[in-house]
C-alpha cells in the first residue's frame, strides 16, 4: 500500500490561560479548548517503528504549553505563535490546522465557546 495522506493530531487540550482584551481577563483567566492536527509524512515512521522517525507529540504538547502561558489580547495571536513555532521547529511539517476556544467568553452568550480556526501551509515544503 501508498501511504496517501497522513497527519499526528493531538485533541481537546485543556487549558487555563490569560487571554483576552479585558481586565478581568488578565487577572482571573479563562478556560480554554485546543485541537491541533500537522500534516505531516509518516512513511518512515510507519516502517522504523522508531520516534526519531517522526514528530514527538509530547514535544508539540510542551511547545503548546509554554505559548498558552504567554498573555496575549487576541486568540488568533496565540493560534499563531503556536503553529508558527512548531513549523519553526519540525521544518517537516506541511500544513497546521489549529482550533483554539474561548471556553467562556465574555459576551452574555450562552455558548459552549467562541474562538478561532487557522488553516496554515509551511511554505517552506510547497514544491513548485
Amino acid at each position: 500500500m501508498k501511504l496517501n495522506d497522513s497527519y499526528i493530531f493531538l485533541t481537546n487540550l485543556r487549558f487555563h490561560a490569560y487571554h483576552g482584551v479585558m481586565p478581568q481577563e488578565r487577572s482571573v483567566g479563562n478556560d480554554y479548548r485546543l485541537d491541533l492536527k500537522m500534516k505531516y509524512n509518516v512513511a518512515n515512521a510507519m516502517k522504523s517503528d522508531n520516534v526519531n522517525d517522526t514528530i514527538n507529540y509530547a514535544e508539540v504538547y510542551k511547545m503548546i504549553c509554554q505559548e498558552m502561558m504567554v498573555p496575549s489580547n487576541l486568540l488568533e495571536r496565540v493560534a499563531y505563535r503556536i503553529a508558527d513555532r512548531i513549523a519553526r521547529r519540525f521544518l517537516v511539517v506541511e500544513a497546521i490546522d489549529i482550533k483554539l476556544c474561548k471556553l467562556n467568553p465574555p459576551m452574555e452568550a450562552d455558548c459552549d465557546g467562541a474562538g478561532v480556526e487557522l488553516h496554515l501551509i509551511n511554505d517552506k515544503t510547497l514544491t513548485d
